[in-house]
């Protein structure tokens, strides 16, 4: 066997191994949720959708279910402005400290997320909005924002200056060029960044259990309280439905913008 075949097999068996080991889980919880029996297991004790079923029939679930979402597009709403302005200001503009702008954003990967989540729930305490859904989506909006920033920043830099200096040449106003020059070429960073965000918030847990309480549980707290007495079938059931929601986003990510923009921006 040739050096080249040699090297090209081996990378081949670690490419393979990796998608193996990233897609194992999902197979299993996937496989899990349709067992008919009363215990996760695989390969599934034959099949059945009885536990699909109970996860949409069980009111709580959806209610958690619902104010996941309602996080997810509060911190959604919040990013996009946020992170557009942010990631146009330190791409186009001399920003004074913008290094030191730079290495901030690294702080949400740098600061464990139960440091970020006590000293949010200490702000939010002290402001007396505990209770509240609103500050749960504020909050997953702190943490992730950087993703926001990055993919805007990404689609920025590719950005021609001359576009704006022609519509400005024309008579457009700054507001005008910025809304029909600037934001549809830097659109394909907001959609994607938009997406993972939403994403994000919809899945945050750690934060979101320091900031709920038993009026306003969202999806990964009620998964959490529930596996804390037994591991049923259900909950593999709602793993999948979270799945489902990834791979929309992901689908709708797909045809607006295309994944190879998207990975790019990253």
């Amino acid at each position: 066997m040739s050096a080249s075949r040699s090297k090209s097999f081996t990378l081949n068996g670690f490419v393979i191994l990796a998608l193996v080991i990233l897609s194992a889980p999902t197979l299993v919880v996937l496989g899990a949720s349709f067992t008919s029996g009363n215990l996760i297991t695989f390969p599934p004790d034959g099949f059945s959708l009885k536990w699909y079923a109970k996860v949409f029939a069980a009111s709580d679930l959806r209610r958690a279910f619902f104010r996941s979402l309602q996080v997810a597009v509060i911190c959604t709403l919040i990013a996009i402005p946020v992170g557009t302005l942010a990631g146009l200001a330190l791409t186009k503009y001399r920003v004074r400290f913008g290094q030191g702008l730079q290495i901030y954003l690294l702080l949400p990967f740098t600061i464990p997320l139960i440091g970020s989540g006590i000293g949010l729930m200490l702000v939010f305490g002290e402001a007396g909005v505990l209770g509240s859904l609103w500050p749960v989506g504020v909050a997953a909006c702190v943490i992730n924002l950087p993703f926001m920033i990055w993919a805007v920043t990404a689609s920025a830099a590719s950005l021609d200056p001359d576009l704006e200096l022609a519509a400005a040449s024309c008579g457009a106003p700054p507001l005008q060029a910025f809304l029909f020059v600037t934001l549809p070429a830097v659109m394909p960073g907001v959609i994607s960044g938009s997406l993972l965000m939403f994403i994000l918030a919809l899945n945050e847990f750690l934060v979101s259990l320091l900031l709920v309480d038993a009026r306003i549980v969202t999806l990964p707290v009620q998964i959490y309280n529930s596996i804390r007495s037994i591991i049923t079938p259900d909950l593999a059931a709602i793993s999948v439905v979270f799945i489902a929601c990834a791979a929309a986003a992901i689908f709708v990510l797909d045809r607006l913008v295309g994944l190879d923009i998207f990975l790019k921006s990253k």
